[in-house]
């Protein structure tokens, strides 16, 4: 499998978005498109998925190539239910595939109640979790996946991460979450002012290199401009000079055939902020005690009791759907009608960041005096600075708020927040308008903060370093752990391999065991029979034991053969950079490239049948 992208210009109202990009994308390469916000990221996944025609250009596919696009929106069916929907897509001649479907469901977090309510009673966001399911149940060859990480809770994101890992395709992600792309991607294309930028790394390599060819870039680019500068003084100070002639005109045909460099000058990568000193507060700004809050017949959480300390940073994490914002609402009195206490402490200033805070913002107001407002002291001088870093450059900041898209606002309303005197700050699911360079922007200014944080979200690298402690909603409870997100998730981690091996201990202990036999005219249990005889509850227990152990080795084995396709990979990627350079193309490299190619075909075969033999033992071991 291999898709070939030739020369593509993509061009909107005579605007070019795609000048000219080349690149080849080949089988299992897991590549991050990365780039600022109307780049063309979008438009390129749209041209792969033939969604778009290229103004020029080809693009080569494989003409019996699956390709899985989830774009950021999409037109849902209706009437349907989930399973319904669901079902369409499975293969209905593999009899696995009834197993792989309820897998794909739960691991993106539904319920097996929900399997047969209709499409149309989910929420966009659970909505888009169906189109997510199609799409990896029709085990593409290319996946195409547009910020997919937007609707999904933590544990839905590493299930995605796993499935991304394990499953033999290509794929190219969107995503404006770090700790996703570099757990999925080794491979990261920049598209910048119409061009790309191909690095063998991820994400995080790239940032470090892209700083390098960025300050490479800047300095051809002030050089050339001094040179054009200096070469059309010497051509105004002589034009009119007939001993000069000759070598203005040739200084005016060098100008004329120049290949003008671009760069994108707009740089924030150092740019610091820092909200105001927070006024001291209570001890205890939030302290919850018993709370219950029910929707009619539906209990959201119960029994919540907790009590956050004067400049704690804390997390609310959880499932969709299982009360974090209805807590953040109870703490903010927008609701009411829940039983038990929360009590504010002394003097506490809230600044409360919600996905309706941009409604209250002045929709005749400009970007710039929307912040210009609240600003105070060296603040002021900075303030198209601060906007530039999110994503509100050059005439952006002109624009009345009644005319912004919802992220744009959302964003604003976030700079707004960063400017206020609070000392609490409530912040539900901050990220989700924000490219990684605003995301580090705010992430640095909440860990300087000095006042006291609750922060819903489900972006793990964002939490890292800013919380120490974590509340984690889920079947109506609300628990509490000490330490960072990542103590948490491995916290969870490890409570999954408990409850399987206790899922497993359980199974072995309730097989239903054989009726005691005749001895005589009294019954025996099993084990009283004559010396020497194994009974068959023992055996059947024992043939149990052993069945958990082949399982056991089995997924030793397929991960074992996924570690070693993952590392030849990587080694063909090193052997083809060096083949792209004149002085690698020795016999000798072109020996190794082709052992290495057929190493890789036959672990592939060897993962595909030691795959195959997982699905057997789990079928008859019951496990789905």
């Amino acid at each position: 499998m291999a898709l070939s992208v030739e020369n593509i210009v993509k061009e909107y109202s005579s605007l070019p978005i795609l000048a000219g990009i080349t690149f080849l994308v080949n089988r299992r390469d897991r590549i991050a498109l990365v780039g600022k916000n109307g780049a063309g990221k979008t438009t390129l996944l749209r041209l792969i998925a033939d969604e778009e025609t290229p103004t020029s250009g080809h693009i080569s596919r494989d003409a019996d190539m699956r390709i899985g696009y989830l774009p950021q929106q999409m037109i849902h069916n209706e009437g349907t239910t989930l399973r319904e929907e669901v079902d369409n897509v499975r293969d209905k001649q593999d009899p696995k595939s009834v197993g792989q479907m309820e897998r794909v469901l739960l691991g993106l977090g539904f319920e097996r109640t929900d399997f047969d309510r209709p499409c149309n009673e989910f929420s966009g966001g659970w909505r888009m979790r169906i189109e997510l399911a199609k799409i990896l149940l029709q085990q593409p060859d290319l996946l195409l996946l547009d910020e997919p990480t937007n609707h999904l809770d933590i544990e839905s994101i590493q299930w995605l991460e796993d499935w991304i890992q394990s499953a033999p395709c290509a794929a190219i992600i969107v995503s404006h979450d770090r700790a996703f792309i570099d757990n999925v991607t080794t491979r990261t294309i920049e598209i910048s002012l119409g061009r790309i930028y191909d690095y063998n790394v991820p994400y995080s390599q790239f940032v470090t290199l892209r700083q390098e060819r960025h300050e490479q870039q800047v300095r051809a680019y002030e050089n050339q401009q001094k040179m054009i500068k200096d070469t059309e003084e010497f051509i105004e100070r002589f034009r009119y000079k007939a001993t000069k002639s000759v070598q203005v005109q040739s200084r005016i045909k060098q100008l004329n055939k120049l290949e003008r460099l671009e760069v994108d000058l707009e740089d924030n990568s150092r740019l610091r902020m820092k909200f105001p000193p927070a006024p001291r507060s209570g001890d205890f700004p939030v302290i919850a005690d018993n709370v219950r809050k029910a929707f009619g017949e539906h209990v959201v959480f119960d029994h919540v009791t907790f009590t956050i300390r004067r400049g704690e940073k804390v997390a609310f994490v959880g499932k969709n759907g299982e009360g974090k914002t209805t807590l953040v609402r109870c703490i903010m009195n927008e609701l009411q009608d829940y039983t038990g206490t929360l009590k504010i402490g002394h003097n506490v200033k809230i600044g409360y960041f919600a996905q309706n805070q941009a409604s209250l913002l002045d929709g005749e107001l400009t970007v710039f005096d929307t912040i210009d407002r609240v600003a105070v002291g060296d603040i002021r001088t900075r303030i198209k600075d601060i906007l530039g870093a999110f994503m509100f450059g050059g005439e952006a900041i002109d624009k009345r708020v009644k005319v912004l898209s919802g992220g744009e606002r959302s964003r604003l309303a976030m700079i707004r927040l960063l400017l206020e005197p609070v000392n609490l700050l409530i912040l539900d699911e901050p990220t989700n308008h924000l490219d990684m360079r605003s995301k580090d922007v705010l992430k640095e200014a909440l860990q300087a903060f000095d006042g006291t944080v609750i922060l819903v979200s489900h972006d793990r690298d964002f939490l890292d370093g800013i919380v120490s402690k974590v509340y984690e909603f889920g079947g109506g409870k609300v628990r509490e752990h000490l330490g960072g997100i990542y103590d948490w998730l491995q916290y969870k981690r490890a409570a999954r391999i408990q409850d399987a091996d206790k899922a497993i201990d359980l199974a072995l202990q309730t097989r239903p065991q054989p009726l005691p036999h005749k001895v005589g005219s009294n019954y025996a249990l099993p084990n009283e029979g004559r010396a020497g005889e194994g009974s068959s509850g023992a055996t059947a227990y024992a043939a149990q034991k052993a069945k958990a152990a082949e399982l056991r080795k089995a997924q030793k084995a397929v991960a074992q053969a996924e570690q070693d396709i993952a590392a030849l990979e990587q080694q063909i990627l090193d052997i083809e950079q060096i083949l792209a350079e004149v002085k690698g193309q020795s016999p000798e490299n072109f020996e190794k490239y082709n052992r290495l190619k057929r190493s890789l075909e036959q672990r592939m075969y060897e993962w595909e049948i030691l795959s195959e033999e997982l699905e057997e033992i789990m079928s008859s071991a019951n496990i789905g």
